[in-house]
């Protein structure tokens, strides 16, 4: 049974929208807590917002049974977590131990009754996805564009641009690779030696230490040696001991297991699925060693992975001198004159260019209303077609630089004054990329494709948060100087 949220009527609990937040604060967190205060006492907001909460988290289940954590409770921490780009471990600690996010969580100033355990706050806060996370930034977005006092029928102009967040994985070699499905290979069966009788593994650490230091030793060979010979002498010794842990596990696999005598019966078919699937791995990266520290053969793109543990991430080069390469996927994100992140969208083995069209589509649906008043990129984004097709949208100017040779027309669009102002304020959305970063999305530390997902999803919501309560904090600092006297005001 899981509840939206009712603030039990104790003396000791002060009401959430009596909670004070310190304003003279520097900290990323005030200004978040102000906008979720400002949504708890809002039914305009938190009625649809919770809404999505039910049908996310609540479909399909009883209302009878034990309490679950209610669903503003999720909400809250889910986003502090993203808002302090920290782990579970000091989410857990915050959850119990701070006394304003207690206080915008309606419990306890002090851990007593309302204790949250780590398993808990992990297991509920995963339960959200990337789809109820864009339909609640929606919401943020407009709540935010409300509280603005927009002068006359004033439009949006939007600035779009892609940058890579990375998954955390370490840089990949051939080598490095081999190790790594090496190690897991050990590891499992190390487990599998722990529920069931496996035979034959009983120098299992000393596999390891050779492994390990051979793997060590062909590393420096091949990439501070001089000698060819040596190179491809030092992978050959590589690879016999990888190779024989590979015929090992096989050996494992297709041997006769009774998993009717062992009593966790599940945990051993996830162990053998595992060993599975890290020896096909040494039987990809061997075969990839073999083919280009032997033969001398280059690997095309789309054969190569480059990690173990988080199989989607991209090999990316955008041309920068600092980070030539970079892996993750790129972020596209569309900002407004007021900051707020009105879309964004993973782009999975996509480019810039070709984006234009599903992002004019995304942005009519959500501003029906709304003129988009102008709309800028950088030259990453140009083609032919991708102009022709802004030119031709709802968007009254378009910001659009041509890469190479300019023509008489590229001259005359690009000379003018508007396209010249509107293009120096381009550059306002690398500020808006750095603040988001600050947020969660420099380095996703959740696994999975699901979790960066869900990872980019929590990151903006705390980042357009961030900016309604700064917009908050601003009104209430204005309604307490009208409230002072004239001469104190004057004094000011």
């Amino acid at each position: 049974m899981r509840k939206r949220f009712e603030q039990q009527l104790d003396f000791r609990i002060t009401p959430i929208s009596e909670v004070q937040i310190p304003t003279k604060s520097r900290d990323e967190l005030p200004p978040v807590l102000r906008a979720l205060q400002h949504i708890f006492v809002t039914p305009e907001l938190n009625e649809p917002i919770f809404k999505l909460l039910e049908e996310k988290i609540c479909k399909g289940k009883k209302k009878t049974g034990r309490k679950g954590m209610d669903l503003w409770h999720i909400f809250v921490l889910a986003v502090v977590r993203q808002t302090l780009d920290t782990n579970w471990d000091r989410l857990h600690w915050i959850a119990n131990g701070d006394t304003f996010i207690r206080g915008i969580m309606g419990v306890l100033p002090v851990k007593d009754e309302d204790e949250f355990k780590y398993q808990t706050i992990l297991d509920n806060v995963s339960l959200l996805d990337d789809e109820l996370l864009l339909s609640i930034n929606n919401i943020v977005v407009q709540a935010g564009h409300s509280l603005i006092k927009k002068k006359g029928e004033e439009g949006l102009r939007l600035k779009s641009d892609s940058y890579v967040l990375e998954t955390n994985v370490h840089f990949p070699t051939d080598l490095n690779l081999l190790w790594d499905g090496c190690r897991k290979c050990l590891d499992t069966v190390d487990k599998l030696r722990g529920v069931m009788q496996v035979s034959g593994w009983r120098k299992i650490k000393q596999i390891r230490r050779k492994l390990k230091s051979q793997f060590r030793e062909t590393s420096h060979e091949v990439f501070c040696g001089k000698k060819e010979e040596n190179k491809k002498q030092s992978v050959k010794n590589y690879m016999k001991p990888a190779q024989l842990l590979h015929t090992r596990c096989e050996a494992v696999l297709n041997g006769p297991v009774n998993i009717f005598a062992v009593e966790d019966q599940r945990y051993v078919l996830i162990l053998l699925l595992e060993l599975e699937r890290y020896t096909k791995y040494v039987e990809t990266f061997m075969d990839q060693i073999k083919r280009r520290l032997l033969k001398g053969e280059i690997i095309p793109a789309a054969e190569k992975i480059f990690s173990i543990f988080e199989e989607h991430t991209e090999w990316i080069s955008k041309g920068k001198l600092n980070k030539r390469v970079e892996l993750g996927h790129l972020l596209l994100i569309t900002t407004d004159q007021y900051k707020y992140i009105v879309d964004y969208k993973i782009m999975e083995g996509e480019k810039d260019a070709s984006q234009i069209g599903p992002l004019l589509k995304r942005l009519e649906n959500k501003f029906v209303d709304t003129k988009i008043k102008s709309h800028s990129f950088d030259k990453g984004f140009y083609s032919s077609a991708n102009l022709q097709l802004l030119q031709n949208s709802k968007v009254e100017e378009v910001i659009l630089p041509k890469r190479g040779r300019h023509n008489k027309e590229d001259k005359e669009r690009e000379g003018s004054k508007s396209f010249k102002k509107l293009r120096n304020q381009h550059s306002a959305v690398e500020s808006n990329i750095n603040m988001l970063e600050h947020h969660g999305l420099n380095r996703c530390v959740d696994k999975g494709m699901h979790g960066f997902k869900r990872c980019v999803g929590l990151s903006v919501l705390a980042y357009n948060l961030h900016i309604m309560g700064n917009q908050l904090k601003a009104i209430d600092k204005a309604k307490e100087g009208n409230k002072q006297p004239a001469s104190v005001r004057k004094v000011a």
